[in-house]
Parts: structure tokens; C-alpha cells; sequence
């Protein structure tokens, strides 16, 4: 079991699947996006300050998607969509079905899951109900309406924390990443954007 020891400037987390992991599957959509421009708009979007709070207290919490949902880049902006990309990268994930996504957006939910299984990544995209966890994503549903689902590492049967060992240690360094994981990510996710996203919808 990894040590708990609180990060310093000198000595910070390093969050490769914590943070950086989700950031490495839009960078990567970046890229092919560029190359291959999808049949619908895309929008990329980074947050900072999600978890910048004392834990237990979220008034704090998800500072950059309260900003961004309270000031919309433009007006009237309403995506059909969105999916948040959270701890999506480490060795040995599962992702179940997280609880809030499942109120908001379960046909979304579904819809993603059932990519996962026929694409070969229902290992990761696991067939079973998760916990409700807060995140950056139930600010944008109730603050903008958008339907909104959160693909996140955790372990709802867990008897302690229900995230990995590593979380918020300073062993979340790159030795936990899996590529086999930020694939069959990455691989859902533009099969929705490239091929089961109706545009005509």
C-alpha cells in the first residue's frame, strides 16, 4: 500500500492517471482530429481546480467547471453531449457504471458500454452499477442542462478508499499507466464520435 504523504512544491503528486491520463486521451483526439476532422463538432475541453478544497468539503471543488459552466464561451452554447475523462489510464482499470452519469444520462451510458463490449473492451467497461461520485461533471449538468457522463476508475465494492492505491500518492507516476487501458478508451470514444453519433440527429 503505497505511503500517504502530502505533496510540496518540491515534492508534488504527479498525477499521470490522476489528471494527466485524460488529458493524454483529448490530446491524442486533438491530433486525429486534425488529421481526420469527425462528422460532428468536437469540443475539447481542460479543467483546473477540480479537487482544490479540503477533502470532505466541496464548496471548494470544481473551480474551472464552475467558471466555464456560469460563463459559456458563447451564447446559447448547448452541446448534445459531454463525457468526462477521469483516472482513465492506469493498469488493471474498471470502469463501472458511475452513479450520477446513470441520473443524468443513462442512455448515454449505455450507448458508450455497449460500444466498449463490441469493440472488445468490456474488461474495462465493466456491466455494473458504481457509486456517485462528485465530479466536474454534475456541475455541468445542473448548471447547464448538458447531459453529461463520467468515465472513472473506481471500485464501488471496496471496503476502503474506493479509488486505486495509488490515488492522490506520490505513486501516480507513469509505472501505473497502462496503454492497454488509455486504448480501449481512447478506441470507445471515437467510435462514438466517427460512427455511432447519428448527425442528422
Amino acid at each position: 500500500m503505497p505511503i500517504k504523504t502530502l505533496p510540496t512544491k518540491t515534492n508534488p503528486y504527479l498525477g499521470a492517471d490522476d489528471g494527466a491520463s485524460g488529458v493524454g486521451v483529448l490530446l491524442e483526439f486533438a491530433r486525429l482530429f486534425k488529421k481526420n476532422p469527425p462528422p460532428i463538432g468536437v469540443d475539447i475541453v481542460l479543467f483546473d481546480g477540480e479537487d482544490y478544497g479540503k477533502e470532505g468539503d466541496l464548496s471548494k471543488y470544481f473551480l474551472g467547471s464552475r467558471h466555464w459552466a456560469k460563463n459559456p464561451p458563447v451564447e446559447g452554447y448547448s452541446p448534445r453531449f459531454s463525457i468526462l475523462l477521469d483516472m482513465v489510464g492506469g493498469r488493471n482499470a474498471r470502469f463501472p457504471k458511475e452513479g450520477y452519469s446513470m441520473q443524468f444520462a443513462p442512455a448515454l451510458v449505455n450507448e458508450v458500454w455497449s460500444i466498449a463490449k463490441g469493440e472488445g473492451f468490456d474488461e474495462l467497461f465493466i456491466q455494473e452499477m458504481g457509486n456517485k461520485i462528485s465530479d466536474d461533471h454534475v456541475v455541468i449538468n445542473r448548471i447547464l442542462g448538458i447531459p453529461t457522463i463520467d468515465i472513472i476508475r473506481h471500485n464501488p465494492n471496496s471496503k476502503n478508499s474506493q479509488f486505486a492505491p495509488y490515488w492522490h500518492t506520490h505513486d501516480d507516476d507513469l509505472s501505473i499507466i497502462s496503454k492497454k487501458t488509455l486504448d480501449g478508451v481512447g478506441q470507445t470514444l471515437l467510435q462514438l464520435i466517427y460512427n455511432r453519433v447519428n448527425v442528422s440527429e
